[in-house]
């Protein structure tokens, strides 16, 4: 079993956001990280089927004259 990558890294949630994320974590007795990496795993696959921004028209990707 490999070891866990445990780089630490900030992340900006809006205010109530993050309260309610507190309240969450308090309420199952677990760290704010904790929530946001099971909350990752299960949006992941809706997350990844959102369209980039260089995907649609005009995006990153095309060359502009």
């Amino acid at each position: 079993m490999s070891e866990s990558d445990k780089r630490k890294q900030s992340l900006y949630f809006p205010e109530e956001m993050l309260k309610e994320i507190g309240d969450e974590a308090t309420r199952q007795d677990r760290s704010l990280s904790w929530i946001v990496q099971k909350a990752w795993k299960a949006a992941r696959k809706d997350i990844k089927s959102i369209r980039s921004v260089n995907d649609l028209p005009g995006g990153d990707d095309e060359k502009k004259p």
